[in-house]
């Protein structure tokens, strides 16, 4: 049985910073196994009157500090948008905060989806499908550029890429990924992750290597053995500002460490 983690995204919106970085030290001490922020540049729900309207900070200056903040928590993006950088140049920057962690970064990726964030900064919004196939073709490009940095990385940095599309997103995850986050009911995972083991046997990847991750609402702990039993190893609980109640948290910490065994 493999053991469970914890991971908490921080939605950083509708907030100042002094609160992000206050609930970023108490999900440290707190015991989460992992921690992500996300990549966009204005808020995604709740905001007065437009709905994506208010406070809002960005992915990688954040993570940096994140970095710096912290001493053994595992961090990332959930995810990275491969729209916004240049694929060389984002992975320099995954290997700096590597290096500035002690090798604590992971490194979250994915295709990007969000029209406002796109059509305020300038980037070609496209399709979807040609927004899948700009990973594609980057995925290559960025695990070049890791290779080839001076100094290299600290440690093999976990890749997450996150989605479900199951004719292409899930043969990327399938070629690159050591995580593949997703959302859905127990029977849409089994399934997707049914189609991912597949993608595998085409590319000739072990399954194994991959790590499944899942978001979920804090309040559906009940689900948590049922996904564990289908080989979920991460749940993601996601907070949001104003107020990061990381309270609800600890139940699912506590059911974790009963899960691992862990007295």
């Amino acid at each position: 049985m493999k053991s469970v983690h914890i991971a908490v995204q921080l939605h950083p919106q509708h907030i100042d910073y002094a609160g992000i970085r206050e609930a970023v030290t108490q999900a440290e001490d707190m015991g989460v196994d992992v921690l992500y922020n996300w990549d966009h540049f204005f808020p995604l729900y709740d905001g007065d009157p437009d709905p994506v309207a208010g406070k809002h900070f960005e992915c990688w200056t954040m993570l940096a500090a994140w970095a710096e903040q912290t001493e053994r928590i595992e961090f990332g993006a959930l995810v990275t948008c491969n729209s916004y950088r240049n694929p060389e140049l984002l992975a320099d920057m995954a290997r700096t905060v590597d290096h500035i962690s002690d090798g604590r970064l992971i490194f979250g990726i994915g295709s990007g989806w969000f029209e406002k964030d796109y059509i305020e900064y300038g980037y070609e919004f496209g399709t979807a499908r040609s927004r899948l196939d700009d990973l594609d073709a980057a995925m290559p490009r960025i695990v070049s550029r890791l290779e080839r940095l001076d100094p290299p990385p600290t440690r093999h940095i976990p890749i997450l890429i996150g989605g479900g599309g199951e004719k292409v997103t899930l043969r990327i995850v399938a070629e690159h990924a050591d995580i593949w986050h997703t959302f859905g009911n127990a029977e849409t995972f089994a399934h997707k992750s049914k189609v991912l083991d597949d993608w595998c046997a085409h590319v000739d990847r072990d399954p194994s290597a991959i790590a499944r991750s899942i978001g979920i609402k804090t309040e559906n702990l009940d689900q948590a053995d049922e996904f564990a039993a289908l080989g979920v190893t991460e749940f993601t609980l996601g907070v949001t500002g104003p107020d990061m109640d990381l309270a609800p948290v600890q139940r699912w910490l506590e059911w974790r460490d009963s899960y691992n065994g862990v007295r």
